[in-house]
């Protein structure tokens, strides 16, 4: 049984919260590369739990081979997609003159987060339960990513400038939130089929590519490594009691 848009709001108001959390302490007190390393480690181990006991099972019980193939590729090439103009994006401020407004990042940033909230829509479209441990997973995510926008721009704009970017974070994940709870409500297992395939590589990309190669961009620690299995069994044990 899927919850109503209402309450699907209600959960998606969380990792909202969390991504002001995020930047209004990194506005404060940027964090060290370890603590946000060790973050990064965290939430990986969190979506890779929601990915394997959650999402992948879902997929698998639908039975439907192609639809999953078709609408797995489209979300890889969304993703290489999204990394390619970001790419250049990043290429182009390299160029511009020092404290420049990291344009490249805000907007990757932004459509990230965009996605998150879609992804938590298509969740709770699926069953409610689902959609908890997916809003679960998603909002240490977003609580990373509303540091590491803030300490981007840390020094370049005062920090009611930061927190309104965060808030705007904020207002793109409940708005993704609402737009796949409320189109996604109530459609066939085919098209329900296709999106989660989706979303599966989707999360995938995010933990492979963002979340584990940005933590490994410090010296590893066995913490730092165990944090993810941390992270993992958590969701995991979650995922047993409810």
């Amino acid at each position: 049984m899927t919850a109503s848009l209402s309450s699907v709001m209600g959960f998606a108001s969380i990792p909202a919260a969390a991504v002001v959390l995020g930047g209004g302490l990194a506005s404060i007190r940027t964090p060290s590369p370890a603590v946000r390393s060790g973050v990064q480690h965290l939430a990986a181990g969190v979506l890779f739990a929601a990915l394997a006991v959650e999402l992948l099972p879902d997929v698998i019980h639908r039975r439907l081979p192609w639809v999953t193939l078709i609408g797995f590729s489209l979300g890889v090439v969304a993703m290489l997609a999204l990394k390619a103009a970001t790419g250049r994006l990043e290429a182009r401020d390299a160029g511009t003159v020092a404290g420049a407004l990291p344009l490249s990042l805000l907007l990757a940033s932004a459509v990230d987060i965009l996605l998150d909230g879609l992804l938590i829509g298509i969740s709770f479209s699926a069953s409610e339960r689902q959609g908890v441990l997916v809003t679960t997973a998603l909002t240490l995510e977003v609580l990373f990513l509303g540091v590491a926008a803030a300490a981007a721009i840390t020094g370049l704009r005062s920090r009611q400038k930061i927190m309104g970017v965060t808030v705007a974070f904020a207002a793109l994940l409940l708005t993704g939130t609402g737009l796949g709870a409320y189109f996604l409500a109530g459609v066939n297992g085919l098209i329900l089929d296709a999106v989660m395939s989706f979303a599966v590589a989707a999360l995938l990309y995010l933990v492979t590519e963002e979340l584990l190669t940005e933590a490994h961009e410090v010296n590893e620690t066995p913490l730092l490594t165990s944090m993810f299995f941390v992270g993992f069994i958590a969701l995991l044990t979650i995922e047993m009691l409810v």
